[in-house]
């Protein structure tokens, strides 16, 4: 039996020592003021209709507007909404970490305050999970002609690369609109990784998944908080997190650079040997700046994969919390 105070599943609740909850959902919050009235007023009637205990873990990602005076509006006649403050901005991957693990339910989902994912679908995945016996069910976005063109490719190749250098498991479109039981929670918290890319990482444990598909919306309110350096960011994070293959790629690049100097060499010398050498500036500065190049390359991937290392062994929270009103005022 458990000791006093111990977390346990019953059924499909999650028992935390004081209340019940069956159900947790997770929204990291970074300057959207403009979107918050119009989730509380699509979400909240969704979740108080499923009958069953609840919490919304609003994470409030250091948000510089007015996104916090109006979560502490909220959650004044909202009180199953729960707000967790951070510090500073962490980023959405901290931001979604901090509320997956102080979340409390038997399963979480973590949606967008965007709302480009519907939680209309929230009773259907939890239907589907429960139905089935699954501990993960992913959102899948099938139709994203809401987004810009630009915003479609880039997302089809990053799809297509992290199902090639990760693996397979990789459900293509899948963002962070998912839903996880409690022990993928549990196993996720036991985890060293500092940078955690969840898109990767959750498909790599391997629980067992399904799928729910959607037509993804234009965001209802405000500006993407993921321009596109973020977005080279994350291919960056995901790539080096989760591949070693650039590294063998500085590797193959390197050998083929030295073929290519030796049979230049070998080249030289011949034509040398044959008196026909004359003095050629362009040959010449050509053939630096490629093996130069060649040489930075390969450095920067090292570094990489080294500045990775530097940041494991620092072993730094990758967010702090400033606040989190469940802690203080405890429900009874």
């Amino acid at each position: 039996m458990p000791g006093p105070g111990a977390s346990r599943i019953i059924g499909a609740v999650y028992d935390t020592g004081t209340e019940s909850v069956a159900l947790s959902i997770v929204v990291p919050i970074f300057n959207e003021e403009e979107a918050l009235p119009v989730l509380a007023a699509r979400l909240r009637p969704i979740l108080d209709g499923g009958g069953e205990p609840y919490e919304v873990v609003a994470v409030d990602d250091g948000s510089t507007d007015g996104t916090a005076r109006l979560l502490e509006d909220l959650r004044t006649v909202w009180p199953q909404l729960r707000i967790v403050t951070l510090r500073r901005n962490s980023g959405h991957q901290a931001a979604l970490t901090a509320g997956l693990h102080r979340s409390l339910g038997a399963y979480v989902i973590s949606i967008d305050a965007d709302l480009q994912d519907p939680p209309e679908l929230i009773p259907d995945m939890l239907a589907l999970a429960r139905a089935d016996g699954l501990d993960i069910v992913y959102g899948i976005r099938t139709d994203r002609s809401a987004d810009s063109g630009f915003k479609r490719r880039t997302a089809a190749a990053y799809y297509w690369l992290m199902r090639r250098l990760a693996g397979s498991y990789v459900p293509a479109q899948a963002g962070d609109f998912r839903l996880l039981s409690r022990a993928v929670v549990e196993t996720l918290k036991t985890l060293p990784d500092q940078q955690q890319i969840y898109r990767l990482l959750i498909p790599w444990l391997g629980f067992p998944g399904g799928q729910i598909t959607y037509q993804r919306a234009e965001r209802v309110a405000g500006a993407t908080k993921y321009p596109l350096h973020k977005m080279v960011l994350l291919a960056l994070d995901s790539v080096t997190s989760f591949s070693a293959v650039p590294l063998r790629l500085a590797t193959a690049i390197g050998a083929f650079s030295l073929v290519l100097c030796l049979a230049f060499l070998t080249w030289a010398l011949t034509v040398y040997a044959m008196g026909r050498t004359l003095p050629g500036w362009t040959s010449l500065i050509i053939t630096v700046l490629f093996f130069g190049a060649v040489q930075l390359f390969c450095l920067g991937m090292l570094g990489e994969y080294v500045a990775r290392i530097y940041t494991a062994v620092q072993a730094r929270p990758t967010y702090s919390v400033a606040s989190d009103t469940q802690d203080d005022h405890p429900r009874q």
